[in-house]
């Protein structure tokens, strides 16, 4: 699966510009990032288990 034929997602936090945020895909095997406003930039890939130890944290601030 190549990253172009990824569901991206953005926050409900973005705003209505939605020209200062990261997206969010997942992957079969991997969690994509990308720069919403740099969608050719290189993204950073996280292990599924490494994403979810980073969403608990952020969550509890």
């Amino acid at each position: 699966m190549t990253t172009s034929e990824l569901t991206w997602f953005k926050s409900s936090y973005s705003g209505s510009q939605g020209d200062a945020c990261v997206e969010v895909a997942k992957g079969p095997q991997a969690i994509h990032v990308r720069d919403s406003k740099d969608r050719q930039s290189p993204e950073l890939t996280f292990s599924p288990t490494t994403w979810n130890v980073f969403v608990t944290h952020t969550a509890q601030g």
